[in-house]
């Protein structure tokens, strides 16, 4: 790959300092850069956890733990080219084998710890996995599997536990930055498995290029690893950006509300990544603690909300963060420098209402494929319709872009994947002939390189008059109404012999709201959502509209990032 020149000042400029000494070439591998970061911070706090105090383990204790790790996998036979399992519950104890893995020179393949046992079976027999890290609640499963060698614990008191580990001083491999790093397997795994193959230089390379939007990330910040950290999102932009900076990581164990509340607090949190429906409920509790105080009180507040917004977006002063200190102190998000939402798309009403708070908030965007980050908003000139400004090293045009400008986002830079697992098929499909990685989402650049999204390729509908409605701008409209809990547009086949579809909403309420509201008769509910949806239509654009809705009585599944599974509408023929 050619080499890119980058500005001198980017926040990765101390590597020079290490280059030639720690590692070679232009990006250190995983393991050099845990050592930097060591070299650099080694007494600072690096994997904490409440159990229920505070546990924390320093950079410098952190190595010796990975180092011991590695040295018990190399006993047992991992070397350059073996894989190994991980699959467990965010902890100190996860980041430790993933690390551990990598300084043996194997490759990590981090399974989704919420997958049935038939799912995480076909995940180890694709990945050709001998050896497992595995948590409690699976650990009597695999313990005795004829198709496993070593079957590790995550946890104390089960088992083989990882901290007792060790094994004879080895020679280090020697790691090349094009070597596969982690094998992540995307979601739909019941069918055939896809392994998505990630290099240590596409990791750490995103890592980086990422921080150059600028984020402004210091060794002083707290990270927040709530969601489940197997996947691309967390493992990237809190597990990887953390160490990279010589920050704390501090592991969340449970997605409940006061749980969460403590942690953010306790912990002193100032970089607090999630999803957009973890966002979305927290903003709705704010704003519903607001009303409770009286029409005037709320009509007063809303208003030196937009004041706010207005200088911070004009002249790139924060004033919400004294302003609205009380709201946010009992939300625990005094100490939050800022917020990424990530995962799914997210509605610019709630990323206004954040930035109007006083708080730092941004979201960004990027696929397994690509280590994720290829876009992010900066925090000193974010646009709120956007999923942000291409980050440095990524070149990326929209294919054959329509009236609108939108077309498939197509990119090539250093975090694009290696390719899919034992997959060279599927790997050709997924470039085009001139080698840009193709997104399969559909979006368009403005002037200044940010990207927006429209929506899913797969997802389109085309409706009678021949329009591309994307499902996803739809549904944006309405994260904040607290009635609905999920809602998934789709099409339906409205003429099967002209191929057109009318719009249609899957709507599962909110239990809660309508039994806080005293309203349970199916029939009320309905003319509730009716209104709403009858609101919403009246700011979508005529070809957009929604013309069927349908109550659920059961929500639709989500993954374990808290998105949709979307159920598709009958084939058009």
């Amino acid at each position: 790959m050619e080499k890119i020149e980058y500005n001198n000042n980017m926040p990765w400029k101390f590597l020079d300092d290490y280059r030639g000494k720690m590692f070679k070439g232009e990006w250190p591998t995983m393991p050099e850069m845990f050592r930097i970061s060591v070299a650099r911070f080694s007494g600072r706090p690096c994997f904490s956890i409440f159990e229920p105090d505070k546990i924390t383990l320093n950079y410098t204790e952190a190595l010796e733990k990975i180092e011991a790790l590695s040295r018990w996998l190399h006993k047992n036979g991992v070397q350059k080219g073996v894989n190994v399992a991980l699959t467990g519950k965010n902890s100190p104890e996860w980041a430790i084998a993933y690390l551990g893995i990598l300084f043996a020179g194997g490759t990590v393949v981090p399974i989704d710890y919420q997958l049935k046992f038939e799912e995480t079976d076909l995940l180890l027999e694709a990945s050709h996995a001998k050896i497992l890290f595995v948590d409690e609640e699976k650990h009597s499963r695999y313990i005795n599997s004829r198709n496993l060698e070593k079957v590790i614990s995550l946890c104390k008191n089960t088992g083989e536990y990882i901290y007792s580990l060790d094994g004879s001083p080895f020679e280090l491999p020697e790691i090349e930055a094009g070597d596969t790093a982690a094998i992540l397997f995307t979601s739909g795994t019941m069918g055939t498995p896809k392994g998505v193959m990630l290099t240590h230089e596409n990791l750490v390379s995103d890592c980086y290029l990422a921080q150059g939007t600028p984020l402004n990330l210091h060794y002083s910040d707290v990270f927040y690893a709530l969601l489940p950290i197997h996947h691309a999102y967390t493992m990237l932009a809190v597990f990887i950006e953390s160490i990279s900076v010589g920050a704390e990581l501090l592991f969340g164990k449970k997605m409940v509300v006061k749980a969460i509340l403590h942690d953010l607090k306790e912990g002193k949190v100032t970089m607090f990544l999630a999803v957009p429906m973890l966002f979305n409920k927290l903003l709705n509790a704010i704003m519903r603690g607001l009303r409770e105080k009286g029409v005037l009180v709320y009509g007063i507040i809303s208003f030196l909300m937009a004041v706010s917004g207005f200088i911070k977006k004009t002249f790139k002063s924060n004033p919400g963060k004294k302003m609205f200190k009380a709201v946010l102190d009992k939300a625990s998000l005094t100490t939050i420098r800022i917020c990424i939402s990530g995962g799914g798309p997210l509605a610019p009403s709630v990323f206004r209402k954040y930035n109007q708070l006083g708080i730092d908030f941004v979201q960004g965007y990027g696929l397994t494929e690509t280590s994720p980050i290829i876009n992010i908003n900066p925090v000193e000139h974010y646009k709120e319709t956007s999923v942000g400004k291409t980050c440095p090293g990524v070149d990326m045009k929209i294919l054959d872009p329509d009236e609108r400008g939108v077309g498939e986002v197509v990119l090539k830079g250093p975090m694009v994947m290696k390719g899919y697992f034992e997959m060279p098929e599927e790997t050709a499909a997924a470039f085009t002939d001139d080698g840009y990685f193709k997104t399969g989402d559909l979006g368009y650049l403005d002037s200044e390189n940010y990207l927006y999204l429209t929506g899913r390729a797969k997802n389109m509908i085309v409706t009678e008059g021949g329009k591309n409605v994307y499902p996803e701008e739809i549904e944006n409209e309405f994260q904040l109404f607290e009635e609905i809990d999920q809602i998934m547009i789709r099409g339906f086949v409205q003429n099967a012999k002209m191929k057109t579809e009318g719009i249609e909403a899957l709507i599962y309420p909110s239990e809660d709201f309508f039994k806080n509201a005293g309203i349970t008769v199916r029939e009320q509910i309905k003319t509730r959502i009716n209104l709403i949806i009858e609101e919403v239509n009246k700011r979508l654009l005529p070809y957009q509209k929604i013309e069927k809705a349908t109550l659920l009585e059961e929500p639709l599944e989500m993954t374990t990032t808290k998105k949709i599974k979307r159920i598709k509408q009958k084939a058009l023929s």
